[in-house]
């Protein structure tokens, strides 16, 4: 089962500040290029890049469907069939709140080799500093980026980074309407949608099975 929830644009409206939308003016809500300029944006894949089959992850830091796939069957699917050259694996962002967008964009920010332990350190422990009774999920987000090497300075930075934020919006609108995407976690195997959490390891080794 997945996470569904309005087109992102019209949860984004709600969540992001003003300034970060006004900050594409003028520009085109499918202008590519202030995807690409920031090197933060870049593509996040790991695995042979020789692999036949290149399987690709829509996910939110705050979706609990994604957060038992990551700890349930990721590590299952890293040790099987990543590590072991079979597959290529490309992780996407698709958030549709504030906290979960900041949380992606201090992954996005730490050196690439960071990246994949963090979004699982923030996975592991998601009901913790997501959805705890009391207290500003912010605050708890800062504190987990400062066990990853982000100081309160450099957090607070990328947390208002506009033009990142507003990077991260054109591409998160960008991929729901190429790809129809109504919830997390979403999934290609090489060009063959999966809408929703495989649940199993069994039933993601089928999946790329059937696109090798």
């Amino acid at each position: 089962m997945n996470s569904r929830f309005s087109l992102p644009r019209r949860v984004l409206l709600k969540s992001v500040p003003a300034v970060a939308l006004s900050a594409a003016a003028g520009a085109r809500a499918d202008d590519n290029s202030a995807v690409t300029s920031d090197p933060r944006m870049g593509p996040r894949i790991i695995g042979n890049p020789n692999a036949k089959v290149l399987v690709q992850e829509w996910f939110s830091l705050t979706c609990t469907h994604c957060a038992h796939f990551a700890t349930e069957e990721f590590p299952k699917i890293k040790e099987k069939l990543i590590d072991t050259g079979k597959i290529r694996y490309q992780f996407h962002d698709f958030s549709g709140d504030r906290v979960g967008l900041t949380a992606a964009m201090v992954a996005r920010s730490l050196p690439q080799e960071r990246y994949v332990p963090f979004l699982e350190a923030l996975f592991s422990s998601q009901m913790q500093w997501a959805f705890a009774s009391g207290g500003d999920p912010m605050e708890r987000l800062q504190q987990m980026s400062a066990l990853a090497g982000i100081s309160a300075n450099q957090f607070k930075s990328i947390a208002n980074d506009t033009g990142f934020m507003q990077s991260m919006f054109n591409q998160i609108q960008q991929d729901a309407e190429k790809y129809n995407i109504q919830g997390t976690p979403f999934f290609l195997f090489n060009s063959t949608h999966y809408g929703q959490d495989p649940e199993t390891y069994d039933k993601f080794a089928d999946l790329v099975a059937k696109a090798s």
